[in-house]
């Protein structure tokens, strides 16, 4: 719904269905003109009005709407973080593997082929592990002030 008033008489408001839009302000003018026709305006628009004078009327978003919102916003990080925590904890112990095979690569033994490219096909798991675990530290901090949105939103009134 738009809404709309008139500088000169800021108490009238006009309600159209719809968003803003040339269309819709031609029919608040059309109940502007409804409202003077009937006598029901007291303002005098002495040199003419136009649609595009007429003010639109944002309403004002309410603080439940806003605590909301709030609540909406920490139950999908507190989802974002168990969504990650399941990803770290599935790619774990390969990565953990992986790393221990890193170390040949700084040893004096020799390696085969064959392991070098076992460590290749590796690091894309490890460095996914990695990129996980670090989404997860920031998720998980995060996380602490959702988990303080929902504790206050849960607590009982009459405490």
């Amino acid at each position: 719904m738009a809404q709309y008033t008139l500088a000169q008489s800021p108490e009238i408001i006009l309600t159209v269905p719809g968003k803003d839009s040339a269309k819709a302000r031609e029919k608040a003018m059309d109940q502007l003109m409804e409202l003077m026709d009937a006598g029901k305006l007291s303002t005098e628009l002495e040199e003419g009005f136009s649609p595009q004078q007429l003010i639109e009327v944002k309403e004002a978003i309410t603080e439940s709407a806003s605590a909301e919102d709030a609540i909406t916003q920490a139950v999908q990080v507190l989802n974002n973080l168990a969504t990650l925590k399941l990803k770290v904890q599935e790619s774990r112990t390969e990565a953990l593997e992986i790393r221990k095979a890193v170390d040949v690569l700084f040893s004096d033994n020799s390696v085969t082929e064959e392991e070098i490219t076992h460590l290749k096909e590796g690091f894309k798991i490890l460095k996914n592990f990695a990129q996980a675990n670090l989404r997860y530290q920031e998720a998980r901090a995060k996380a602490e002030q959702a988990r303080q949105v929902l504790d206050q939103a849960l607590k009982s009134p009459d405490k």
